[in-house]
């Protein structure tokens, strides 16, 4: 579905919201769920995003797509949900599955190898070595972890990400290039 006409929209009505949540619901809980480790919290965040999106639609202008307006607000709505006092109070230290349904597609330029019609085998390795990046790429600190995340698993551009972060492009592309040589670095020693 097309959402451009939501830049001039006051108001949405149930359908539209339906499909944005089909349409974009994954990838705000998995982005809610990458910001706190929590499912409940995932669950909650993302409630609260798409409440927001319907209440406060006049406020998409369209000068990003509609999927960073929404992670925009996932992000920030994180943010304020981690200062209320039941987020401090809630327990941590689940681990993250970050491969989506679509599979590992969003992260091939990581990958060891790339196969036309891979084997089971193949297949198997393949999703291994995606695992073992993806842990490398978890345990970054924040800065390169969460650019890494929405330049490869959710496509967005230097410059969305940039708007997002509210950082320069120039940031968000030494950061990148940076987060990107850590876990070159450190996939090379895993595999030595």
């Amino acid at each position: 579905m097309d959402y451009q006409f939501l830049a001039q929209a006051q108001t949405i009505d149930n359908y539209t919201l339906s499909s944005m949540m089909d349409d974009y619901g994954n990838d705000v809980w998995n982005y809610a769920y990458f910001l706190t480790r929590s499912t409940e919290q995932a669950d909650e965040i993302s409630q609260q995003v798409f409440i927001q999106a319907y209440s406060g639609i006049k406020h998409f202008r369209g000068e990003c797509s509609l999927k960073t307006w929404l992670l925009t607000i996932t992000r920030n709505t994180t943010f304020t949900y981690r200062k209320s006092r039941f987020f401090r109070s809630s327990l941590w230290g689940e681990t993250l599955p970050i491969e989506s349904e679509q599979g590992p597609s969003h992260i091939r330029e990581m990958t060891p190898a790339q196969y036309a019609h891979p084997s089971a085998e193949a297949e198997v390795i393949s999703r291994e070595h995606v695992h073992e990046i993806w842990d490398i790429v978890m345990a970054l600190p924040d800065k390169f972890r969460e650019i890494l995340l929405l330049h490869l698993k959710y496509e967005l551009t230097m410059n969305e990400i940039a708007e997002m972060l509210r950082i320069s492009t120039g940031t968000v592309k030494s950061r990148l290039s940076r987060g990107k040589d850590k876990v070159r670095k450190q996939w090379e020693e895993r595999n030595r």
